[in-house]
């Protein structure tokens, strides 16, 4: 086989350098998806037509559409619109962010679902509030059954995350790519970036497991 790992040897710390610009809009996505999806599933469930109408419309566009397209669009369509170029980076949150919100909306509002009606009837007979019921007693429980799920959305988020090296953003798959244009041998660094994800998911996941493990040890 016409492999030579030693040709990207000196490259190593350029690709490491990946990890991090991954991570940090990684990270900054799964909060605005969290956050924007947390709204999206309180709107699908009240008792106000326009929301949950606006909310389900939401949803079905963007899990009706590739992901890639929806990064293309914001990159280089809203420019064209607006006239105010959009960073690699913004892009990249918006895209996976708005895109990561339409799953976890979906997935918080199951959660929010299966908690006993009993405990919102209990709620509301002792007059508390909607707010601090849903804040305080209905959406822990819910995050609870559904950590499994989210944290599955967010592994997926990051193996997806690859995607942005066709905007041009230096994440740990662009890197790779141009280590592999400048030394004319793709398959070692390839395979050291395929190496890198699959351990960032690995202690992704093995996270998940310790905070599923602590959540249902408090109960």
């Amino acid at each position: 086989m016409n492999l030579d790992f030693s040709q990207i040897v000196p490259y190593i710390p350029f690709i490491l350098e990946g990890i991090w610009t991954t991570l940090g809009f990684v990270s900054v996505s799964i909060i605005v998806g969290f956050l924007l999806g947390t709204v999206l599933a309180l709107c699908k469930i009240t008792g106000i037509p326009v929301l949950k109408w606006l909310a389900d419309a939401y949803t079905s566009m963007f899990r009706g559409t590739p992901l890639i397209l929806q990064l293309m669009i914001i990159y280089f369509a809203v420019p064209q619109l607006t006239g105010y170029d959009i960073s690699a980076f913004l892009s990249a949150v918006l895209a996976f962010g708005l895109n990561s919100a339409a799953y976890v909306s979906e997935i918080i509002r199951a959660g929010i679902m299966a908690v006993d009606r009993g405990q919102t009837e209990a709620a509301e007979a002792l007059g508390i509030p909607y707010k601090p019921m849903m804040k305080d007693l209905i959406l822990p429980q819910a995050i609870k059954n559904i950590l499994p799920a989210l944290m599955n959305e967010f592994i997926t988020l990051t193996k997806e995350s690859a995607i942005v090296s066709t905007i041009g953003y230096l994440d740990l798959m662009r890197r790779a790519q141009i280590v592999g244009a400048d030394i004319y041998r793709n398959f070692e660094p390839l395979l050291l970036a395929g190496l890198i994800y699959w351990v960032m998911v690995y202690i992704l996941t093995q996270l998940g497991k310790v905070a599923e493990r602590r959540l249902r040890a408090s109960d």
